[in-house]
């Protein structure tokens, strides 16, 4: 397996963020298409190319190309998070006041409690700067990819992630609606057309 030569500076990352505690915020919102338009925007903005994802109901993980170097992977992360808190919250409060429609969780008492433990995992700190609830996890985990073989063994994980371990969330992994594997696979895109990785670790082959 060839290695492939690394950049002057780090442009394509698998990265990991989870929702706080791993609840399921995503499917209790309803909020897979927020990750779709973070998506959208780093696309109009020329800041970043999504190669590859899933969107789980408690996590989420992709691997990233950064356009240039002044991309700052920390901020850009951060921008996408904060959004999709932003966005989150307000569904959930919706639902606390009525039934969302659309929502596999269609009890507003459960939604209330998600809320008010959400109000509390924020530190002292962050309230302090105004913010009033943990949407998701601090950090993120992120990681270069450099070589042949580290991008395969993760595509292969992002792909199946829906159909491993406790999830079963599908039969077959390019079944599932949220991920990049139909594309890869099959041809065929669901919500959001990856950037296919080989464009660029391939140019010359694929083009």
């Amino acid at each position: 397996m060839s290695v492939r030569t690394q950049h002057s500076y780090e442009k394509d990352w698998y990265i990991t963020f989870t929702c706080f505690e791993w609840l399921p915020l995503f499917e209790m919102a309803n909020g897979y298409d927020l990750v779709y338009s973070w998506f959208d925007y780093l696309k109009v903005k020329d800041e970043a190319d999504i190669l590859s994802y899933v969107i789980m109901p408690n996590h989420f993980h992709a691997i990233i190309h950064l356009r240039n170097e002044e991309r700052n992977l920390n901020k850009l992360v951060a921008n996408g998070k904060r959004f999709m808190a932003y966005e989150i919250i307000k569904r959930l409060q919706l639902q606390s006041e009525e039934v969302s429609a659309g929502s596999s969780f269609r009890d507003p008492a459960l939604t209330i409690r998600i809320l008010q433990r959400l109000a509390e995992g924020v530190s002292k700190t962050d309230k302090k700067k105004g913010q009033k609830h943990r949407v998701f996890e601090p950090s993120f985990d992120a990681k270069y990819v450099v070589s042949d073989k580290f991008v395969s063994q993760k595509l292969d994980y992002i792909h199946h992630n829906p159909v491993k371990g406790k999830w079963n969330l599908v039969d077959e992994f390019t079944d599932y609606e949220h991920s990049s594997a139909s594309f890869y696979e099959l041809g065929v895109v669901k919500h959001f057309k990856p950037r296919d990785y080989r464009e660029i670790w391939y140019p010359d082959e694929y083009n």
